[in-house]
């Protein structure tokens, strides 16, 4: 009862906070954000609780597709929110807000797709680091997405509703290669402590997430060597970050499907 009334509940606040966001950013991109905070909290928390009791069950650790995909909008909320008190980083809840409501009502309205099992607290840890990791270069990405806009809109000279909420472009490229190191370092974690913890990675069940996140951690370390070394900026740096970023779909939630609704 209480998994579907924090996440219902979750799910009205993002709507409700998706819309005053989008009514305020018709007005002016000057706004006070202090009520779009509290909602956000409030959606956040209700969110997390949601995720925490989907995926932690009197028979384990469920880990189906969609209740994963639940908790990491929730990470990526949680990051976003953080982020966000130092940085104009709200813009960012037009895509996350309604990502975040279809999610919680995917997970809450879908039986499960994978038989929960109890796991060792190595493995947990494993794949709340991989999950996290997975969280922030999601993050980045959509980042990227948002930053490319604002390059081609500033080359072409436009000034729109959206443009007029963003920081400044050198902000928002930092913001990126922030996003992207850390993600890296966890992804770099996630991938150290699965050939720790696993006792056969390159078993046929695993082989294709581990070769996929091993070429997404190969796209964002020559993206960082190039940020440091070579200056890399602007399209080129947004092309690597969804390269890297597509590669990781691709390894887990690919995977996930194929497991979950392909193999069965």
């Amino acid at each position: 009862m209480l998994t579907s009334i924090s996440g219902f509940a979750a799910v009205a606040i993002y709507i409700g906070g998706f819309i005053y966001l989008l009514r305020q950013l018709i007005k002016g991109p000057n706004f006070n954000p202090s009520l779009l905070k509290i909602m956000a909290t409030v959606a956040i928390t209700l969110h997390g609780i949601c995720a925490a009791r989907l995926l932690f069950t009197d028979n384990g650790l469920d880990l189906s597709l969609l209740k994963t995909i639940a908790l990491i909008a929730f990470v990526i909320n949680a990051v976003v929110f953080v982020s966000g008190q130092k940085k104009p980083l709200h813009t960012m809840y037009l895509a996350l807000f309604p990502i975040s409501a279809i999610s919680l009502i995917a997970a809450l309205s879908t039986p499960s797709t994978k038989t929960a099992a109890f796991m060792s607290p190595y493995i947990q840890g494993h794949i709340l680091i991989s999950i996290l990791a997975y969280s922030l270069l999601a993050i980045a990405a959509l980042q990227a997405l948002l930053t490319g806009y604002q390059n081609w809109q500033l080359k072409h000279k436009h000034q729109n509703l959206l443009m007029r909420t963003f920081p400044p472009l050198q902000s928002m490229e930092t913001f990126l290669f922030e996003l992207i190191w850390t993600g890296e370092i966890f992804l770099s974690l996630s991938l150290i402590s699965g050939f720790l913890y696993y006792e056969d990675l390159f078993d046929q069940k695993l082989i294709h997430k581990v070769t996929l996140s091993l070429i997404a951690w190969s796209v964002y370390a020559a993206l960082l060597w190039g940020r440091h070394n070579r200056g890399w900026r602007g399209n080129k740096a947004i092309r690597w970050s969804l390269v890297g970023f597509i590669a990781i779909l691709m390894g887990y939630i690919g995977s996930k499907i194929a497991l979950e609704f392909v193999l069965v």
